[in-house]
């Protein structure tokens, strides 16, 4: 495989592609790649069900270009979880290997050191940017919609369309090696107390060296306690009740996309428990979840509460926060929704 061309590697996923999809023709392109023992990027350079142009230069480079394509649908998901959001690129901070997007209406924390390849696609007449790890898995999608300047996004494909690609480079990422065990709960509990910021909570981590989930179960029943599997649930029914802004968080390795406001919209489908707002959609797979737990963190600005969901591979899926800004205590209706949802009163 390896002394391949490009076009040669390109027609063998083709004609593997074209015959799983005369067989099963609803396959998602991720779902085939998972058939076909292949990555969703090697699908789509293949240009397997859609035409594709590969991109040179940077995630960087490309994400400073975005602000003229106007308003358009942000997708982001890990195995999991799916989160979709409208709205238009604005205060874009994308020159070093940790980006952001600060807009009215998307909230993105990029990680580029895990980008690798990006797309052009068009599927049918569905045009996108789509981005990709080292591992061939798609780290953020970007989809042209009725309200979206085509002339703005044809230009972008004709400045970074790269005329001599490369295969994508494939490498799995290795096992995450952090224990999952607490070696001294005490020391932990001492460091988690002595927060002043949600943010210095992956730090805390590193220097304790435990995974996310084995502080919680270390840190004690009023600083994170496990609750209802079906908690999600609860939470944004009630929250939707009571029109209670709430943020969105959901990541994978590359990035980080994040919804604010209000959700109106429950709707389970099967396996999914999906909100189907006019600009946020969120799309749970609940038969994932393994642990759900209510995470108490102490702030300049008063405790902050969130909602965290946990898959079987100890793995975040999903998070939940009430609606806040730094320097503003958290929404006291937040608040009580969540202790309301535990067992154990938390630290006040």
């Amino acid at each position: 495989m390896n002394a391949m061309t490009y076009s040669e590697r390109a027609a063998s996923l083709q004609a593997a592609d074209q015959a799983l999809r005369q067989t099963e023709p609803k396959l998602r392109i991720r779902d085939r790649a998972l058939r076909l023992q292949v990555t969703e990027a090697e699908l789509v350079a293949a240009e397997c069900g859609v035409t594709a142009t590969p991109l040179k230069g940077t995630a960087q480079a490309i994400f400073r270009d975005l602000a003229p394509l106007g308003e358009v649908m942000v997708l982001s998901r890990n195995e999991w979880c799916v989160h979709e959001r409208h709205g238009e690129y604005e205060h874009i901070e994308a020159e070093k290997a940790i980006g952001l997007v600060l807009g009215t209406d998307l909230d993105l924390r990029m990680f580029f050191n895990a980008w690798q390849s990006h797309y052009a696609v068009q599927d049918g007449d569905r045009l996108s940017l789509q981005f990709f790890d080292g591992a061939g898995v798609a780290v953020h999608k970007i989809f042209m919609t009725a309200n979206s300047n085509l002339a703005a996004y044809q230009a972008l494909v004709a400045k970074f369309a790269d005329a001599a690609p490369a295969w994508p480079s494939i490498a799995p990422y290795p096992a995450d090696e952090m224990p999952r065990d607490a070696a001294d709960p005490a020391a932990l509990r001492a460091a988690w107390l002595a927060l002043t910021d949600t943010h210095g909570f992956f730090p805390m981590l590193r220097k304790n060296q435990v995974s996310r989930l084995g502080a919680l179960r270390a840190a004690g029943a009023d600083l994170a306690q496990a609750v209802q599997m079906d908690a999600v649930e609860t939470m944004l029914q009630q929250a939707a009740d009571s029109e209670l802004a709430i943020m969105c968080f959901v990541g994978n390795r590359g990035m980080v996309q994040i919804h604010s406001g209000p959700v109106k919209k429950l709707v389970r489908t099967g396996p999914w428990f999906n909100i189907l707002d006019e600009k946020f959609n969120l799309h749970l797979n609940t038969t994932a979840i393994a642990s759900c737990w209510v995470v108490n963190k102490p702030t300049v600005d008063g405790w902050v509460t969130s909602l965290e969901v946990y898959s079987e591979s100890e793995e975040l899926i999903v998070q939940f926060f009430g609606v806040r800004k730094p320097g503003v205590p958290e929404l006291a209706a937040w608040r009580t929704l969540l202790e309301n949802l535990c067992h154990t009163p938390l630290a006040q």
